[in-house]
């Protein structure tokens, strides 16, 4: 009887190695794919969050902020020269300069918050709406200082007709064009929000899919050289050996890297960003503080409402339990252990040391000042908001840009840790993947040449 061997017969073991050595390879080099295609994207993700939050969206949210700043600061200059009369020509030239810079970096804050609309329309219906009320703000404002330098009057209250154009200039400024900014400001802001809780969630969660992928990439080199190994009766191949040593450090390395990627959005986001904008929104909410001093002097008729508007504000700053303003200028000056406020989180080290020390000097330098105008000494009062209070609040300022710049530093070191980290991955990357793959070449090709 004739044994003849059909079609479906199996074929030789011998046949069969080359075929499961170049199955078990592509399985090898797929997860070898898999594991950089995820450090690609690990590392994409985190290099977009590091450049929305620290070089597009983060410093224009800024800038943006800087707008809030310009136009308090706008308003409290024309209010300075306006308390000024006639008598303090140098420092009343020096108030309009500073107007007049302020409007600058007002109208280039408002270019930087149209580039960051986009195409939100409500958000440019809001850029727009500032840029008009701010030509309705101009026109209003120039109106009282020419009155004012028109009827040429004593340091103090100036006449009734430059006080009502003046109420209707501050009134646009304070009820519909500060709000509007600051609605900007945290507009804006969401853009950097969104995208450090986005990268929270997505940056953790691939750099734990690269660690997978790197985990299954090395048991499948280990599987290739167990099977090389005891097919062929021999030690481990010392290129694929070298395969997985590398891989084992790209892994670890990738690991790394979107780790410090994680710690950098982190601290770039809290650590930097948050303190710098609310630093920045705390200083213009502090500029527009002095100019109530200056509105406080300036109209009679509304002297309580900007003297309760200055409490608020300062209330706002650095919290303090107070019913009125004599007490808080009270509790400011006694000090506090725990801090609230905008200021409170922020007061750390010693550059919040020396802003709260500056503010205090500043709300002491306030209490001599209302106590001058209470009394009826206009004079002393203009010439102690144009000297004393002036020279504290710009002491308090700089001690707010000062812990601000820290904060800063912060940020920017962060930032640039983040991306250096990235480029050295991606200038370490295309090696490792060159050589692992010639190296899980060099370990195969030699045993299937031998079934040639």
């Amino acid at each position: 009887m004739t044994l003849v061997q059909t079609r479906g017969a199996p074929l030789p073991v011998r046949r069969s190695v080359p075929g499961r050595i170049r199955v078990i390879s592509g399985i090898t080099v797929a997860s070898l794919a898999l594991l950089f295609a995820a450090l690609a994207v690990g590392s994409a993700s985190a290099r977009d969050g590091l450049r929305v939050i620290g070089r597009d969206a983060g410093p224009q949210v800024v800038a943006t902020a800087g707008l809030y700043l310009a136009l308090s600061d706008m308003d409290a200059q024309v209010a300075n020269a306006l308390v000024m009369g006639g008598q303090y020509t140098e420092q009343r030239k020096d108030a309009l300069d500073r107007y007049q810079q302020r409007r600058s970096e007002a109208n280039q804050a408002l270019l930087k918050a149209f580039e960051l609309s986009g195409d939100d329309p409500a958000e440019r219906r809001t850029v727009q709406s500032v840029l008009d009320g701010l030509g309705q703000y101009e026109r209003l404002a120039g109106q009282a200082l020419l009155l004012s330098e028109q009827a040429k009057h004593a340091p103090g209250p100036p006449p009734q007709e430059v006080v009502l154009t003046y109420r209707q200039a501050t009134d646009l400024m304070r009820l519909v064009l500060l709000p509007q900014a600051y609605n900007l400001t945290l507009e804006n802001g969401t853009i950097v929000r969104a995208t450090s809780d986005d990268k929270a969630v997505m940056v953790p969660l691939l750099r734990n899919a690269v660690l997978v992928a790197g985990l299954l990439a090395l048991g499948c080199l280990i599987w290739l050289q167990i099977f090389l190994a005891r097919r062929f009766r021999r030690v481990f191949g010392p290129a694929l050996l070298v395969a997985t040593l590398t891989t084992l450090l790209a892994l670890a390395f990738g690991v790394n890297v979107l780790g410090r990627d994680e710690e950098a959005l982190r601290t770039a986001k809290s650590a930097g960003f948050d303190s710098v904008l609310t630093l920045a929104k705390t200083r213009a909410i502090s500029n527009s503080m002095q100019g109530d001093q200056s509105r406080y002097l300036l109209d009679k008729e509304r002297a309580d409402t900007y003297e309760h508007t200055y409490l608020d504000k300062s209330l706002s700053v650095l919290y303090f339990e107070a019913g009125n303003l004599t007490a808080y200028h009270r509790a400011v000056a006694e000090g506090s252990e725990n801090f609230l406020g905008m200021l409170g989180p922020e007061i750390v080290g010693r550059e919040g040391e020396d802003v709260v020390s500056a503010y205090q000097v500043f709300q002491a330098a306030d209490t001599s000042f209302r106590e001058l105008v209470r009394g009826g000494r206009t004079n002393e009062a203009v010439a102690v908001r144009l000297g004393s209070v002036t020279e504290a609040f710009d002491e308090y300022d700089k001690a707010l840009v000062a812990l601000a710049d820290t904060h800063q530093d912060v940020f920017k070191s962060a930032i640039a840790d983040g991306e250096n980290a990235l480029n050295n991955l991606w200038r370490l990357l295309p090696f490792a993947i060159g050589a692992i793959g010639l190296l899980v070449i060099a370990g195969v090709w030699p045993r299937l040449k031998e079934y040639r």
